[in-house]
């Protein structure tokens, strides 16, 4: 078996998930009302520049402003910055390049994540399914995955014959798919792309700032755009209206497509067919089993994320080092799905059990780069430190998939804990001393949880009765069925 796409379209919400033989690989989440902002291209104003983090928030008419690094600013002959007069671009400081109130054609990179507002550039990119253009430059690039020299040379030369022969003074990157592609296809797509550009920028001049000047295409057809490789064998789709909409689209671009979209006319639901469905609520869970008896434990915090591996039940046939090896080899093949999987992004950090021998730790290692090569996210892959850790990096642009599904806890807030009803109990009896001292009443009351009551009349009665006798006032207690076990009042009458 190869790779297949599967399609799950409800109005609410469109989920597609990529089965790597027979097994899920990645899942893409998209709703309605909360679509992704990556790729639209917005009008935005400055709206304040900060010189101390060397940025400015930009207005593109979204809840919170968006965030525009000074690295992330083209710098264009003309404007009133020039680059050589400050020497490397990326020093020229923001308040050189930016001032409030001025408007620019931004570029969104970055999702909205947490109580971050979405990230920006100005450096827009608009791919298609071979060509990525990027109106701002006239740099010509070939994707690294593509190896053969000869093959990188001869697209680039082509590439540069168009650009001339149709006077346009934009740069390309020729993506992964473009590899074999030939001269009259890559002609039809940079002549799509640069009308789309005269498009985008004609709808620039008359938009008002604050305002979206290009979407991004909807997650299913973005998939076929993006995904699609010669290792894909079927797409299924269980929505006819979106099969019909796909196939459009592939016509048009990808007509090699055609013979591989098909529907799912299944009563069944399509993900519980191919077992999605439980792969997802694994994904949800901190700890991951492995074949062998290991595990793993992935925490995922604001800062970072942490994968842990352990042996677990596995207990090996010849000795601990090579147990441990043979756990760590499996996991790293887990490590690199589970991330895939999961969408995490940003810092990672992998504590795997400790190996004695560096030929060991260069295989984990090896093992996971290789691994990773099949990831359409960039990632940064750090030697085994001194402590035994593995340190990488992960590109991030949209949510993970446990920040689309899932809240905070509303009773721990999200820390993941909770105050034990003692710690609750002695807090509450602090707070009894407190008001006493301050205020005069005949009596209080104390509105607690089932538990924090339960101990104050079982264990902790002889210490109330204490309290009691110390401040002289009678001490009531209520249960409210709806308090956490954190929360508690104190009420005087």
């Amino acid at each position: 078996m190869g790779e297949e796409i599967l399609m799950n379209v409800r109005p609410q919400e469109t989920r597609i998930a990529l089965v790597e033989n027979g097994v899920l690989q990645e899942v893409c989440i998209e709703r309605t009302a909360k679509r992704g902002l990556v790729g639209n291209i917005y009008k935005g104003r400055v709206s304040r520049v900060m010189p101390g983090m060397d940025a400015a928030f930009v207005d593109i008419g979204l809840e919170k402003a968006a965030f525009l690094h000074a690295s992330d600013v083209m710098h264009l002959a003309g404007q009133e910055v020039i680059a050589s007069e400050h020497g490397e671009i990326g020093k020229i400081p923001i308040t050189d390049l930016l001032h409030e109130g001025r408007d620019l054609l931004v570029q969104v990179v970055k999702d909205q994540l947490g109580t971050k507002g979405a990230r920006l550039t100005t450096h827009i990119t608009i791919p298609s399914r071979y060509l990525v253009l990027m109106p701002n430059c006239d740099n010509i690039g070939v994707s690294t995955k593509i190896e053969e020299d000869e093959e990188r040379q001869r697209l680039k030369q082509v590439i540069e014959t168009l650009a001339r022969e149709m006077g346009h003074p934009c740069g390309f990157i020729l993506r992964t798919a473009a590899e074999g592609v030939t001269e009259q296809d890559l002609r039809h797509e940079m002549q799509f792309l640069l009308r789309l550009w005269a498009k985008i920028s004609e709808e620039a001049q008359r938009a008002p700032p604050g305002s979206e000047v290009y979407a991004d295409l909807p997650l299913a057809l973005r998939t076929i755009r993006d995904l699609v490789g010669d290792e894909i064998e079927k797409i299924r789709i269980d929505s006819r209206e979106t099969l019909i909409k796909v196939r459009e689209f592939a016509e048009n671009f990808i007509p090699e497509l055609a013979g591989w979209i098909e529907h799912y006319p299944g009563e069944r639901p399509i993900f519980d067919l191919y077992g999605i469905e439980d792969e997802i609520q694994k994904a949800l869970q901190q700890k991951v089993q492995l074949k062998s008896g290991g595990y793993l434990i992935i925490d995922q915090t604001e800062a970072m994320t942490t994968i842990d591996v352990n042996t677990g039940g596995f207990l090996g046939h010849r000795n601990l080092e090579e147990t441990t090896f043979k756990t760590n080899l499996e996991a790293a093949q887990a490590i690199a799905r589970q991330l895939r999987l999961r969408n995490l992004g940003g810092i990672i950090i992998i504590d795997f059990i400790d190996m004695t021998q560096e030929d060991h730790k260069r295989q984990v290692l090896r093992a996971l780069e290789k691994a990773l090569e099949k990831d359409h996210a960039k990632s940064l892959l750090c030697e085994v430190s001194p402590l035994g850790l593995v340190e990488m990096t992960r590109k991030r642009s949209r949510e993970s998939l446990e920040h689309v599904l899932c809240a905070p806890c509303p009773t721990c807030g999200g820390r993941g804990s909770l105050k034990t009803a003692e710690t609750v109990c002695y807090e509450l009896f602090r707070e009894i001393l407190r008001e006493a001292r301050q205020f005069e009443c005949k009596e209080m009351l104390v509105l607690a949880s089932q538990e924090v009551v339960d101990l104050l009349v079982d264990e902790e009665s002889s210490s109330l009765a204490e309290l009691e006798e110390f401040i002289g006032k009678p001490i009531k207690l209520q249960v409210e069925a709806l308090y956490s076990q954190e929360q508690f009042d104190v009420v005087l009458i």
